[in-house]
């Protein structure tokens, strides 16, 4: 039996973000815009794009199924979010007033906030239920536009509860139409109730957990938290080398508070350093002379009020640039990528070429994907399309403006039509 091939279209403006370098800053006159245009998909991929007219010869020598939009709509590819915390359970709110209250994160943490709060709550959730949680949150990035989703653990902190964690993801990734990257984060703190050391906890989680995630396929990922308070990058290093023997891909929560992550990033290759809020001129220029892509996390910045990462300077600097939601009960519950993406380039003064690619396809290059992100054929047929004649409106009215539909691997994944 053939391949089913789809035809979409006529398309009022199809943005491909086709042609557009993974790196350095972008002008809106590099957008590639179809006016009138057309998808032809063969099953989950792209097959052609162009005008709609060019395609209809070739839809009808294949037979293709026809899809004809009533109205104005603009073709975007779906969104991809980086960074995130979706996998959890219970709520950090009197975390949120009390912080915007004048109460400091030690103060919350020792009136039973922070991070360890999310860790009890967390553990005291079945598989199920964590499964059941991240899958609603995925369902709902998903109707916003976001396709594929980075998910991290990080609030098990023990053998036990990460692999739950871990093993929640993968079962919500067989139940939601996104698709769900899992990464490991054990190294997110030292959990309270360890005896040890940091570096004895780190030397526990690399000797016994790296080797689980490895037979039942749970992650290939790898993320550390440096920071004050979390881990140094003395100790982060022997887990990060024990890491890339076990062939993970490396990522790091940097340069949030203090600069000393995005070095450790570069000096592993890491895929990613995420965060920078802290970064200065002698981070942005390493982080520019690396393969290392920064993560700019808005929600972040915020949910604790506090400065964005330096996006304009890293860019102009010649880096690649993701922005990511940071979606997680603590620092940045909005857990909106694109409301979040249009405010950041409000304040750092992006093009709309910048904000598209830093969620579309760079995004896809800091978690190691390569095969969405563009519209092109070859490419998975991941879209949206969003009720306007205009792709502008879709940054210009910062993200009260949501898809009419979504189409992810080739299917119709999500509609309000």
């Amino acid at each position: 039996m053939g391949a089913t091939y789809t035809l979409i279209g006529p398309i009022t403006q199809i943005l491909t973000l086709s042609g557009l370098p993974d790196r350095s800053a972008l002008k809106d006159s590099e957008l590639e815009i179809i006016p009138q245009g057309g998808i032809l998909l063969m099953e989950e991929w792209i097959y052609r794009i162009g005008s709609y007219e060019s395609l209809e010869a070739e839809a009808d020598a294949l037979e293709a199924i026809r899809i004809v939009p009533e109205g104005d709509y603009v073709c975007s590819p779906c969104f991809v979010d980086a960074h995130t915390h979706i996998c959890f359970a219970g709520s950090r709110a009197n975390d949120y007033a009390m912080r915007n209250s004048g109460r400091s994160y030690l103060e919350i943490a020792e009136a039973g906030g922070g991070i360890w709060d999310t860790v009890q709550h967390t553990r005291k959730a079945s598989l199920e239920e964590l499964a059941a949680l991240t899958i609603r949150r995925a369902n709902r990035h998903l109707s916003e536009g976001v396709g594929t989703i980075e998910v991290k653990s990080g609030y098990g902190l023990n053998l036990a509860e990460e692999l739950k964690m871990l093993r929640a993801i993968r079962l919500a990734d067989e139940q939601t139409g996104a698709d769900l990257v899992a990464t490991c984060l054990a190294a997110h703190m030292l959990p309270r109730d360890y005896t040890g050391s940091r570096q004895e906890y780190l030397s526990d989680m690399a000797t016994q957990l790296f080797p689980l995630l490895v037979k039942e396929r749970l992650s290939t990922r790898i993320d550390a938290f440096i920071e004050k308070g979390a881990f140094s990058s003395e100790e982060i290093g022997p887990y990060f080398h024990a890491a890339k023997s076990c062939g993970f891909a490396l990522t790091v929560h940097a340069d949030q508070f203090s600069c000393e992550g995005s070095q450790i990033a570069v000096a592993f290759d890491a895929l990613s350093a995420d965060h920078l809020e802290a970064s200065g001129d002698k981070e942005i220029e390493l982080l520019a002379k690396s393969n290392t892509i920064p993560i700019a996390l808005p929600g972040a910045s915020i949910g604790l009020g506090c400065a964005f990462a330096p996006a304009r300077r890293l860019l102009d600097a010649g880096t690649s640039l993701a922005i990511a939601s940071d979606w997680n009960p603590g620092s940045a519950p909005m857990g909106d990528l694109l409301t979040q993406a249009a405010i950041l380039g409000t304040f750092e003064k992006l093009s709309n070429a910048e904000v598209f690619a830093a969620i579309t396809f760079r995004a896809a290059k800091a978690i190691g994907l390569d095969d969405r992100g563009k519209l092109e054929p070859g490419l998975l047929a991941d879209f949206n399309l969003f009720p306007i004649a205009d792709y502008r409106e879709i940054l210009y009215q910062q993200g009260k403006l949501k898809p009419a539909q979504v189409w992810k691997n080739g299917k119709l994944a999500y509609s309000s039509l």
